[in-house]
């Protein structure tokens, strides 16, 4: 296998790893942007669209594994770095040259009894940077001593870190939904495994959260925090988000009532209402019933 080598004038003590699946808009864009880790692991989740045979090209640690769920998956892929100091990478995401610069430069100085870095990050969507809002500044940590930190969490899995953690000032960069559609797609199967996170939790369904939470994330997200100011996108990003918001906590309903029994069907009422009639030979209208092709 030939594996394609980046010019980098040295590499970092870092171990990279990457998630993926069906991630071909933006994986050469991230693991190019990679060239400078002393090692790279990406576990894919079985992608159909050639993203694994893309990863292929970087590194000859990259792996398929069966999805396991957020948190679990994202430990996979951790536990197969080798590295002291290790790093998480999302597929849709690139490490900018001034962001590794920083990154060195503390290497080189010296870390001391650091065991996490906690980086910022910029989302590029519907033709620029969101500068405002819920979505900046947005980051986690990122960087970290292997043995310090663990995944733990549901859908929003984060990295938590049992030391000292301090901030970086560059920010790493996030490309976020190839479009609206593809914004709703995610809202429609994120605010499913919210739901189900909350169901499995035992958190009760709210009628105040279903109703008062989504506009609270407008008065704070999108005024106090100066959503307006990215124009149109901002109004979107903003409307989309509290969609998410009802929609998970409706789902939540959804679920908590998913085990009451269905209403007798109009067929048993009928039988139950009236005796029955079996239609004169030769009907043609199939006993009277109407299919509905005239409503």
């Amino acid at each position: 296998m030939s594996i394609m080598t980046i010019k980098m004038v040295h590499k970092l003590p870092i171990s990279v790893y990457v998630l993926t699946y069906n991630n071909l808009r933006t994986i050469e864009r991230c693991l190019k942007s990679l060239g400078w880790a002393e090692e790279l692991v990406i576990v894919d989740s079985f992608s159909t669209d050639g993203t694994f045979e893309v990863c292929q090209q970087y590194t000859d640690k990259a792996i398929r594994v069966a999805w396991k769920g957020h948190r679990d998956q994202y430990q996979c892929a951790a536990d197969l770095t080798t590295g002291e100091w290790i790093m998480f990478v999302d597929a849709d995401e690139e490490i900018p040259p001034e962001l590794v610069e920083e990154i060195g430069q503390k290497f080189r100085e010296g870390i001391g009894d650091v065991d996490g870095f906690f980086v910022y990050r910029r989302t590029y969507y519907l033709g620029q940077w969101i500068r405002y809002g819920g979505w900046y500044p947005d980051g986690e940590i990122r960087l970290y001593r292997r043995d310090k930190g663990r995944w733990e969490g549901g859908l929003h899995a984060k990295v938590e870190v049992d030391g000292k953690v301090v901030p970086l000032k560059s920010q790493y960069l996030h490309y976020t939904y190839r479009d609206i559609s593809d914004q709703i797609r995610t809202i429609d199967r994120y605010s499913q495994i919210a739901a189900e996170d909350m169901a499995g939790r035992g958190e009760k369904f709210s009628v105040f959260k279903l109703f008062f939470h989504p506009p609270l994330r407008f008065i704070k997200e999108y005024l106090l925090k100066f959503g307006f100011r990215d124009g149109l996108p901002g109004i979107i990003v903003i409307v989309s988000t509290m969609f998410y918001v009802f929609m998970k906590y409706a789902k939540l309903w959804e679920i908590k009532n998913s085990n009451k029994s269905l209403p007798t069907s109009f067929f048993q009422r009928e039988e139950i209402a009236a005796p029955k009639v079996t239609p004169p030979l030769g009907n043609g209208d199939k006993g009277g019933f109407n299919n509905g092709s005239n409503s």
